[in-house]
């Protein structure tokens, strides 16, 4: 009976965890206090001592195909880590979607990577979810998770600008106003 209440336990933080508020589950690159700007003048997209992203991977789509980092450079890029079993990752789907459809001729690169699914399990999912956008194989991909991590958890996005730095980090679901709001920045 111990246990059963261990358990139980441990999965209502979780539970409370994943329904804190975005403010306390994201980090955001720049805010105008961060970024030291002066009143009047806007922030940078990016904070002065963003890290640059790693474009030396190629990964495969959940249909095979590769997909080169490399030919991404000068693109604003939108990578989310993602499983199927995340509820949060659900919610924040359509969003993307949406967001890849408003944003492509601006430059904008969605991207899910999926942490720990087989490409059958990605196309189903993809399909339930209507998901246009690639969707990459992650499955024993360590080298790719750790470059841009540590992912400790997902859902997991990281906003690339165009000169390849990793702008803006939301670890956790975020509202939909708050991605936005890093696109229009980095466009």
């Amino acid at each position: 009976m111990t246990l059963r209440w261990m358990v139980a336990g441990v999965a209502a933080f979780g539970l409370a965890v994943l329904t804190l508020p975005a403010e306390l589950t994201h980090t955001h690159a720049h805010t105008a206090e961060t970024a030291g700007a002066v009143e009047g003048t806007m922030a940078p997209a990016c904070d002065v001592d963003a890290r640059p992203a790693d474009f030396d991977f190629t990964l495969q789509d959940m249909n095979g195909d590769d997909v080169s980092f490399s030919e991404l450079k000068g693109k604003v890029v939108l990578l989310n880590f993602w499983a199927t079993w995340c509820g949060p990752c659900k919610i924040e789907m359509p969003w993307f979607v949406e967001f890849a459809d408003q944003y492509e001729d601006q430059g904008l690169v969605v991207l899910g990577v999926s942490i720990d699914d087989t490409p059958d399990k990605i196309q189903e999912f993809a399909a339930e979810y209507d998901v246009d956008y690639p969707m990459l194989v992650g499955l024993e991909r360590d080298d790719f998770m750790e470059s841009y991590g540590p992912i400790w958890g997902v859902p997991m996005t990281f906003f690339i600008d165009r000169d390849g730095a990793l702008c803006r980090t939301h670890a956790g679901i975020a509202a939909r106003e708050e991605f936005e709001k890093d696109i229009t920045d980095l466009l």
